[in-house]
């Protein structure tokens, strides 16, 4: 029988994640590069680990990422939801433990266009009465 493969598309402000997931002991490969490498910051790697913990997957899954766009912290979350869309394509029970826990929600914050005739967002030039 050939092993099975799951995919999902996980996205987050201007990043998008493509996961592959396969059985395994527990790899992830980032952009063709080890996860520890990609990502160096302890905080983005617990990010990415979270949807594993929680629903207790850690080392049963290899994931081979590849992901485009915008900076590490939103590159890290598009995976997070990659992630965890992955696991819900191989086991459809996971859905309330990862829907409690926030990790189906595409995190709609981006950021907001510049407006012409003004220096930014939301910062208008100074009021002149006079």
């Amino acid at each position: 029988m050939p092993e099975q493969r799951y995919y999902a598309t996980g996205k987050r402000k201007s990043a998008i994640a493509r996961v592959y997931m396969k059985t395994g002991s527990g790899n992830i490969v980032i952009n063709k590069r080890n996860f520890d490498e990609y990502f160096t910051r302890p905080s983005l790697k617990m990010v990415i680990r979270q949807p594993l913990e929680i629903t207790g997957k850690k080392d049963q899954f290899d994931f081979y990422v590849n992901v485009v766009g915008g900076g590490v912290a939103g590159q890290a979350g598009a995976v997070k939801h990659g992630i965890s869309k992955a696991l819900l394509e191989y086991d459809a029970e996971l859905r309330p433990v990862l829907k409690k826990a926030g990790f189906l929600t595409r995190d709609a914050r981006v950021k907001e266009r510049k407006k012409y005739g003004q220096p930014g967002a939301r910062k208008r030039f100074q009021f002149s009465k006079r």
